[in-house]
């Protein structure tokens, strides 16, 4: 069996995989917090523009892994299979000092799980949604990871249930949103009018959610200016693709802006916010905005989840799961129409008491994802200590 470190004396290697942008962003993060203690360590692995940025040596870019749903996985599964036997070849043969798998659980999980068996410490940042899928997954985690890393208060208490060692690490975008975002200051920068009404849309980051998702949005929003006189739609485009994509379905309308980027900001610069469950939603939670979540996956996959029970909560959007009630609107699957969406956007510009009650609701949630000292810092520290007792144990008689 091999050892888990490298030879006495070489800097230490540490290698990542991230999934997503999102993912990209944990990831250039973490390397610049893990460098700050250790720095000539050497950081290797599948990553993003922003990780490569900061000198880490990517074998493989982090576009490769951004597949979702179960009936788009099932399309991609022999590519990923394929990858995923050559990176265990190499890291293997690599030896490093410390494996940090960065969210893509069905990816990673498995990656490490042999990587662990091997001698080499694993550790898993970012929980899988253990309190939506299964609380008993949280063993199986641990069979993989040597210490997993949460970004969600709850989360901790489940894996102790199982014997498995998870921190709480506090959530990178609590600390990239002020407590109280300036409204004015947003329209300013993105050139909107300062009383006018704003409508943010988010139709989702991956290509696939604008296709299926994109019409729905932009026929809400139109529904929604038709009700409210002088209302300025925002739209931010989380990539080049996604950019062209949404351009191709939005009318040309001066008061429609499209944006490459600066989400933050045009959340920031909303009354209301109409956008697709994920991680906007926690946005736009930390932006203190009221908004609706509306979402549809592909009916094959929403068959089996349903018809196997696989989905263990009533709400979907992290600020419900976080407030433990619906505070925020969802609309489902067949309820994700037009006419709903625009009836739910317009509920909450009519209703100003509701707002100012949520953005109150939306500040103490945002304190309870602080863990103190920045979520990247926290868990490089509590990496540190791993990547040092496997340099201990390779050097050991």
């Amino acid at each position: 069996m091999a050892t888990g470190g490298r030879n006495a004396g070489t800097a230490p290697c540490i290698a990542l995989v991230a999934g997503e942008e999102s993912g990209d962003q944990l990831g250039a993060d973490l390397i610049e917090a893990l460098r700050a203690q250790l720095p000539d360590a050497h950081f290797v692995g599948i990553g993003g523009p922003r990780m490569r940025a900061l000198g880490f040596d990517a074998w493989h870019d982090i576009a490769e892994l951004s597949v979702m749903g179960l009936a788009e996985v099932l399309r991609h599964l022999p590519r990923l299979l394929r990858l995923r036997t050559a990176l265990r070849r190499r890291l293997l043969e690599l030896q490093p000092d410390v494996f940090i798998g960065i969210d893509a659980p069905d990816f990673n999980l498995g990656l490490e799980k042999k990587l662990k068996q091997a001698g080499i410490r694993t550790v898993h940042y970012v929980s899988p949604s253990i309190w939506a899928w299964r609380q008993g997954r949280a063993k199986k985690i641990g069979q993989s990871a040597e210490r997993v890393l949460c970004l969600f208060p709850m989360e901790p208490a489940i894996y102790a249930k199982y014997g498995v060692a998870a921190q709480f690490v506090g959530h990178p975008l609590a600390d990239r949103f002020p407590l109280l975002p300036d409204r004015d200051a947003a329209r300013r920068e993105l050139g909107l009018d300062a009383g006018a009404t704003v409508l943010a849309v988010l139709p989702g980051s991956r290509l696939s959610e604008i296709h299926r998702l994109g019409k729905i949005f932009l026929e809400a929003a139109r529904r929604v200016a038709a009700e409210v006189p002088g209302l300025q739609i925002v739209i931010p485009a989380a990539n080049a693709r996604c950019l062209a994509a949404i351009k191709s379905l939005a009318e040309a309308k001066p008061s429609t802006v499209i944006l490459d980027g600066h989400a933050h900001r045009a959340l920031a610069a909303a009354d209301v916010v109409l956008l697709a469950s994920g991680t906007a939603a926690l946005e736009a939670m930390l932006a203190k905005r009221p908004m609706l979540v509306g979402y549809r996956i592909a009916p094959i996959t929403y068959a089996i989840v349903k018809g196997l029970g696989m989905l263990k909560t009533n709400v979907y959007s992290l600020p419900n799961v976080l407030a433990g009630e619906p505070l925020v609107p969802e609309l489902m699957q067949a309820d994700c129409t037009a006419e709903k969406l625009a009836d739910a956007v317009l509920a909450w510009l009519r209703d100003g008491d509701r707002r100012t009650e949520i953005a109150h609701a939306f500040e103490r949630m945002h304190l309870s994802l602080h863990a103190g000292g920045g979520a990247a810092a926290t868990a490089a520290r509590a990496i540190i200590p791993l990547l040092s007792a496997a340099r201990d144990h390779s050097t050991a008689p």
